[in-house]
């Protein structure tokens, strides 16, 4: 599964590098994931390039999110229509933030530090 990651001022930002998330990936996925977020703080998972997401790939992207543990967020950016849809259908939209692009994910996670 190719995910590349790099960091941004708040978050770390997980790069899908695939048209596809789906059960021929979805275990490669939840451990590269888990590799490259090992480090520990937020993260961004820009999905741009994503154009097709099944329900193995939707649950690795669940099981990576929960994998976090509670003190760290995962945001969505980027996604194709068809990828929103599923999010969209499986209300998992009320779960993650979603952002249409990176920029916008990274200008939310910014936010709170706005103040400081």
């Amino acid at each position: 599964m190719p995910l590349t990651s790099s960091d941004s001022e708040y978050a770390q930002i997980v790069h899908v590098e695939d048209s596809r998330l789906d059960a021929s990936i979805a275990i490669q996925f939840k451990e590269d994931f888990r590799s490259l977020t090992a480090g520990g703080g937020d993260v961004i998972l820009e999905m741009s390039q994503v154009e097709f997401l099944d329900s193995s790939g939707l649950g690795s992207i669940v099981a990576v999110f929960k994998g976090l543990g509670p003190d760290r967020t995962m945001a969505l950016a980027g996604l194709q229509p068809a990828v929103e849809k599923v999010m969209a259908l499986t209300r998992m939209n009320t779960v993650f933030a979603i952002f249409p692009t990176l920029e916008d994910a990274l200008a939310a996670a910014a936010a709170p530090h706005a103040a400081e």
